[in-house]
């Protein structure tokens, strides 16, 4: 359990300042009417049981809920759930909090399984999408990913570019620190998330037809949004894995 203990802890500590990077949530109309859109196109019919494994401080799950969807939020993070029921509570929706672990999601059927930048993390993937089949046997996955990481020589090009420029801004870090070296080499992807390896690792799991979509209104609506020089450099490639 060390290294699930060591990523509570880290998220733990990054609930205090995680909504305040602008990336992890979002407050420009057009960039939010834009998830708001990929969301409800990717996901079943509203209402839905929907559970977002990873939910953090709630980016997809109040989009759900918006749209008419019964959520329940699953993350092992008390404090980044805390967050979450705090926004919820602010706009009047309603989000059932878990706190547990990703791979061991609530025993009941979904309608959808959803997630956003949590595979990554997640010291067995392939498991976690396993036990999320398991309780959406007649469900949809729905992954929220982008490139990074060592995935692609050009997006590590332009993140780096966009590092320097937040330098130049001074623009606080989006998390309070980084994961070690040695956390994200246990991790099988923590190194960066390739579209195909997430195809795969979906089908192997059991969910049928995956779907490949790139977000492009979401990276037009974001790169909008940004300063000259930032819209310059862009955005990295945002895309959606679904399947049934």
């Amino acid at each position: 359990m060390g290294t699930i203990d060591d990523i509570r802890r880290y998220w733990d500590e990054d609930a205090a300042t995680y909504d305040d990077a602008r990336r992890h949530r979002p407050t420009e109309p057009a960039v939010m009417a834009a998830w708001t859109a990929a969301v409800e196109a990717a996901l079943p019919p509203a209402p839905t049981e929907v559970l977002d494994c990873g939910a953090g401080t709630g980016f997809l799950s109040l989009i759900a809920a918006r749209l008419g969807h019964q959520v329940t939020a699953l993350d092992v993070s008390p404090e980044m759930l805390g967050r979450l029921r705090a926004h919820a509570a602010a706009e009047g929706l309603e989000v059932q909090t878990v706190v547990g672990l990703a791979a061991e999601p609530p025993g009941r059927d979904f309608g959808a399984v959803m997630e956003r930048h949590l595979l990554w993390t997640l010291p067995d993937p392939l498991g976690a999408l396993t036990s999320w089949r398991a309780v959406a046997p007649a469900g949809r996955l729905v992954l929220v990913e982008s490139v990074w990481g060592a995935v692609d020589p050009i997006e590590q090009l332009r993140s780096a570019a966009s590092r320097i420029l937040d330098r130049l801004r001074k623009t606080p870090p989006e998390h309070h620190a980084e994961y070690s070296d040695e956390l994200l080499r246990s991790l099988p992807l923590g190194l960066g998330t390739h579209p195909g390896t997430l195809v795969s690792l979906a089908a192997d799991a059991g969910w049928r037809t995956p779907r490949l979509r790139r977000l492009r209104d979401v990276e037009w609506a974001e790169r909008m949004a940004l300063p000259i020089a930032e819209r310059l450099v862009g955005t990295a490639p945002r895309y959606l894995v679904v399947a049934d």
